[in-house]
């Protein structure tokens, strides 16, 4: 589904800026609102901050966009969505990976007590070193 047709079925006009950040996510994954902010001014495509959040913002609310939100990290975006994977964080640079789903499809973990709650999705992180870190070390 190209980007346009993404924004389409989630009800939401196509903009210029959407469509920006959209791209700019497609070369950056998992990429914070700054890193957006400056993939967007290399592009010739110049937002402010607050401009490059509220998009962020609306596409993750439309469910066009993952957030995730790493602890003593900033929120970061993704344009992987539907699939319930998780992460893996490296503690010493901060890059992030995608993890497919550790048993299958969502929620794919059970609480041991869900507290009368319907469980419909599972967010994980594991946190380690990543190759390029441990290597260093």
């Amino acid at each position: 589904m190209d980007t346009a047709e993404r924004l389409r079925t989630a009800g939401l006009r196509v903009t210029g800026g959407r469509v920006q950040v959209l791209e700019a996510l497609a070369a950056h994954p998992h990429a914070d609102a700054e890193t957006v902010r400056r993939a967007l001014v290399d592009r010739g495509y110049p937002m402010s901050v607050q401009s490059v959040h509220n998009v962020l913002g609306d596409l993750a609310d439309a469910g066009v966009l993952g957030r995730i939100e790493p602890a003593g990290s900033p929120v970061r975006y993704e344009n992987r969505v539907g699939d319930n994977h998780h992460h893996l964080v490296c503690r010493s640079c901060g890059a992030v990976e995608d993890v497919d789903c550790v048993v299958g499809a969502a929620p794919c973990l059970t609480p041991s007590s869900a507290a009368g709650y319907t469980v419909e999705r599972a967010e994980v992180v594991f946190w380690g070193r990543c190759p390029r870190c441990a290597a260093g070390a």
